[in-house]
């Protein structure tokens, strides 16, 4: 049976790598009846001439085991009802709001994305646990004169979707609750959401408007938060930078998105100082000094972010998107090649995904929330947006340090946190003295990779309950959870560790969760042998990438977000990740593209190959490993290597171990990672 499983995950890992070649692309062609600016009058359909052009077939789902059917579909006259309705324009009396401006109605023509390719026979039956549900149409179906006349949408009854009524809502409900804690710091939502006016009113007068992008270099304080309502009040889109990235990569991320202002904190001058060098942008530059902790850098720009804030209008009239499929947030993304892709946020997600992230994280009103996650990440998982519909408390967090976590915990009462597998160990290994006692139990979601078994017994033993999800930067953060089943809890420790180490099931925000063969797009069978590809759909899937259409239409090809992460589906449904195609390394939560760094290696002098695999550890979830074959008669250190990526590369992304060896190769000179993998596993610590 084991040479079987290993064809199979060799199979699997080949499809996947050269799926962009063989893919097949979605079908441009396009069904239904043409739009018209005409009212509808519900018009009875009419014979049409019996052609393939105009007829196409589509397929009918039935029940399992019963046969499908092609069907035609007459095609409808113009003004059939397969348009949308002309909205009536409302009075100024009937929008009009005290608060901020409404908006007057949908547009005449939304732009909704393009219908996904329906798979090949993926969409034959209905969804089983191992077969995914087809796709809506993303056009509006005729359903019948009755249901469309006189019943159009209008502001009355229509609100474009957006994470920024969520503010409003909490400073109106609960104005004196506190939103955010930082330091001695307190700030009440009336005050939260004032700020968030100040900025947009502030950025407006700067000539910021929709559509415009406003970068962020900021830690976990509360100016960050103010950005995540403030910029997106305006119609602008928030960028926010991973403070981690070197100097080039930030100028490639300022040129690429067209950052019109840079919000920046003092702590990173000295990066976003070559930063500003090497970028042909040059975006307003506004300073942020930490009021808890002054004195970390000098300033850069014209003016600091409170007198900013000061110049702006507290009751400034903000208004929703016009399009909930407008731009909301722009995050860059590791890429295995070249420049990192910027992945397009739009408010219906980072809407859709609040509301799931307090069903999957189980938050009740007003929770505590202590911010370990760095809010650059995804828009931390869209937790500032999130908090906002319970109402919750934010604990800002500037550094991630075990006592500072331990206090704040202690002090604020903690009740939810994220992190990656780094903070977990930061918490489990604290010395004695960092530690105080919890009052109470503490929520932890962790992402990344699977924690093990001693690290999860030792989070229990601290008073923390691990949930584990898992997504990516194109599905808004985390899309899939490992939802505990209560019987679960009286298996035997491996037994338990297994089922903790499955990634789980989709989002409630999340419309098809599938593993599929991304040549054929057939879900693989719930065997938790077979290796597939990873595939999302739904409203919490990116919008697509920044300036990148090729790497948008193949990430979409079948109407399937694909993923690039290989897994199995187990027999109740739930997914649990083998492999990543695209050999990034994730390292306390950070992505680390292998081929960046065997880039960096190859130009040593001394080396002739390189390869870089992730090697599993218990503190940051994996590292990188690198195996180097040296040109004859050379001679370097490891200490030489780690040095000499250290000088190009972010230090993150440089290896911890490098081992020296013959690469094991093909007959065709490919190098066999999967070997290698093996060999950094068994390394040790």
């Amino acid at each position: 049976m084991a040479p079987r499983k290993k064809t199979k995950t060799q199979a699997a890992r080949t499809r996947v790598k050269s799926r962009t070649a063989r893919r097949q692309k979605p079908s441009a062609k396009k069904t239904g009846a043409k739009k018209t600016g005409a009212k509808k009058t519900g018009a009875k359909k009419t014979g049409t001439k019996k052609t393939r052009a105009k007829t196409p077939r589509v397929r009918t789902g039935t029940a399992k085991g019963s046969t499908s059917k092609a069907v035609r579909k007459k095609p409808a006259k113009a003004n059939s009802g397969t348009a949308k309705p002309a909205a009536p324009k409302p009075s100024k009396s009937a929008t009009a709001s005290p608060r901020r401006k409404g908006a007057s109605s949908p547009p005449a023509k939304a732009r909704r994305p393009i219908a996904p390719t329906r798979s090949r026979k993926a969409n034959l039956h209905r969804a089983t646990l191992a077969q995914p549900r087809p796709a809506q149409n993303t056009g509006r179906a005729h359903i019948g004169a009755m249901y469309e006349t006189g019943l159009a949408r209008n502001a009355a009854n229509y609100q474009p979707l957006s994470p920024l009524n969520f503010l409003e809502r909490s400073a109106q409900v609960f104005p004196e609750h506190p939103a955010i804690i930082h330091g001695r710091t307190q700030i009440s939502y009336r005050e939260f959401y004032a700020r968030a006016r100040r900025l947009a009113s502030a950025l407006k007068a700067r000539g910021i408007k929709a559509g415009d992008t406003v970068a962020v270099m900021l830690p976990n304080v509360p100016a960050m938060l103010d950005c995540h309502y403030g910029i997106a009040m305006l119609g602008a889109v928030i960028n926010t930078l991973n403070t981690r990235l070197d100097a080039q990569a930030l100028a490639f991320i300022l040129d690429h998105g067209e950052a019109k202002v840079l919000i920046t904190d003092t702590e990173f001058s000295e990066v976003i100082s070559q930063t500003l060098k090497l970028a042909k942008n040059k975006p307003f530059v506004i300073d942020v000094e930490d009021s808890e902790h002054p004195g970390l850098g000098k300033r850069l720009g014209t003016t600091d972010y409170e007198s900013f804030l000061a110049g702006g209008d507290p009751e400034f009239a903000w208004s929703y998107p016009s399009d909930e499929w407008n731009a909301i947030a722009l995050n860059y993304t590791s890429g295995t090649t070249g420049n990192p892709k910027g992945v397009v946020f739009h408010h219906r997600g980072a809407a859709l995904m609040g509301y799931g992230n307090v069903l999957a994280g189980n938050l009740p009103r007003h929770p505590v929330y202590l911010w370990t996650l760095p809010m650059f990440h995804c828009n931390g998982w869209c937790f500032p947006w999130t908090l906002s519909i319970v109402a919750g408390t934010h604990v800002c967090l500037r550094w991630v340090r075990a006592k500072a976590i331990y206090d704040a915990i202690a002090t604020h009462r903690v009740t939810h946190m994220c992190g990656a597998p780094i903070v977990m160990s930061t918490l489990i290994n604290a010395r004695p003295e960092e530690r105080c006692e919890l009052p109470g139990r503490v929520e932890f979601i962790t992402a990344a990779a699977p924690p093990p078994e001693s690290v999860l017994a030792g989070m229990a033993d601290a008073g923390f309950d691990v949930t584990h999800v898992y997504g990516l930067t194109e599905t808004y953060g985390p899309a899939v959870v490992n939802e505990w089943q209560p019987d679960w809890d009286g298996l035997e420790r491996a037994a338990r560790a297994a089922k903790k180490a499955r990634q789980g099931v989709r989002y409630h925000a999340l419309d098809g969760l599938a593993v599929m063969d991304p040549q054929t797009m057939d879900p693989v069978p719930a065997d938790g042998e077979t290796l597939g590809e990873v595939m999302f759909r739904g409203n919490i899937v990116m919008k697509g990438y920044l300036k990148n259409p090729k790497a948008t239409q193949e990430a979409f090809a079948g109407g399937w977000f694909h993923s690039g992460d290989l897994a199995v589906l187990h027999p109740d449904g739930y997914i649990q990740l083998k492999d990543r195609s695209k050999d990034i390394i994730i390292s306390g939560g950070e992505n680390i593209s292998s081929i960046e760094v065997e880039d960096t290696l190859a130009k040593h002098p001394a080396v002739l190959y390189v390869a870089v695999v992730a090697k599993p550890d218990e503190k940051w979830g994996e590292t990188p490993c690198a195996f180097v074959e040296l040109k004859p008669d050379a001679e370097v250190t490891t200490e030489e290597l780690i040095d000499w990526c250290r000088t190009h590369l972010a230090h993150y992304k440089c290896p911890r171990h490098v081992v020296f060896r013959e690469i094991p190769k093909t007959s065709t000179g490919k190098m066999q990672k999967f070997k290698l993998r093996e060999a950094a596993l068994a390394l040790g610590d």
